[in-house]
């Protein structure tokens, strides 16, 4: 029998030249094949391991040390104070697009009944954020992707949220006709020949959700110059982005003829998400 503190710091070690994070890749690894929170490894050191515990721990070992993320390993990923479920079918939730969600709730103070639209969806992450976090708001997320509309239905089922809905289709197709007082988007925005593809945890994420093009600006480019016919009289559009794409994402929002554009910075000081609003033709109700 092998203690938990060892099986933790032998695993860190191994992992040191593939991982960035590799003491916590260790415990998060344990803590799931214990299906026990990372606190009891600190609390209950020098407990033991069974052996069919070392054995589904080396084999999630192996696959991290081969580069798969650990959100896929353990099926799971906190994102906005909430577990949600993720598969190689959808993006891994970033810190970075907690920024999006912030922004998007300071808006629309006095609008209880906002209805908000969330393009390409994934695990549904901002969507149910925002859901939860504004109960009266009525949020509906699209996604083209069925395999990832399947993960992020079963993360509203998991959290008991009844105001947000979920579309398959692309883009703006599904809510034809319709307008929102508030449009969010973590689209793809990394240009197709980025070396990045090929490293770290982007080589085991869907394609569709990270390329977007020659210069990672198609997916922006569209929703920018799609935007004011989906939004309300002043309603507001919100775009992650790449960390060296604010400037063009400025000119596609002024394009589109929006207004009161600002940029904000993410954890690293990078201008990260972009927010504009829309001001309709004279006469158009919100």
């Amino acid at each position: 029998m092998v203690m938990l503190q060892d099986l933790v710091r032998d695993a860190a070690q191994r992992l040191q030249a593939s991982s960035t994070t590799p003491l916590a890749d260790s415990e998060v690894l344990l803590a799931h094949v214990l299906g026990q929170p990372r606190i009891y490894l600190r609390t209950w050191p020098q407990r033991q391991a069974t052996h069919a515990q070392q054995q589904d721990f080396a084999g999630l070992l192996a696959r991290r040390l081969d580069g798969e993320p650990v959100a896929y390993l353990t099926g799971v990923r906190e994102f906005w104070s909430m577990e949600l479920r993720v598969t190689p079918d959808t993006l891994i939730p970033r810190p970075e697009t907690e920024l999006l969600v912030e922004q998007a709730l300071t808006r629309l103070t006095g609008i209880d009944d906002a209805e908000i639209l969330d393009l390409g969806t994934g695990s549904g992450a901002i969507a149910l954020a925002l859901a939860q976090h504004r109960a009266t708001w009525r949020v509906t997320a699209v996604d083209l992707s069925p395999h990832a509309l399947d993960v992020a239905r079963q993360n509203r089922l998991n959290h008991e949220l009844s105001n947000v809905e979920f579309m398959e289709g692309d883009w703006f197709a599904p809510v034809a006709g319709r307008r929102f007082h508030l449009i969010t988007a973590n689209p793809p925005y990394v240009a197709a020949q980025d070396p990045h593809l090929y490293q770290g945890d982007l080589r085991f994420e869907p394609s569709l959700a990270l390329r977007s093009g020659e210069d990672g600006l198609s997916a922006l480019t569209h929703i920018a110059a799609c935007a004011p016919g989906y939004l309300k009289d002043g309603g507001w559009l919100l775009l992650e982005h790449g960390y060296d794409q604010a400037v063009p994402v400025r000119r596609l929002l002024e394009q589109s003829g929006l207004v009161h554009i600002r940029h904000y910075l993410d954890f690293q000081g990078h201008e990260r998400v972009t927010a504009g609003q829309f001001h309709g033709l004279p006469g158009e109700k919100s």
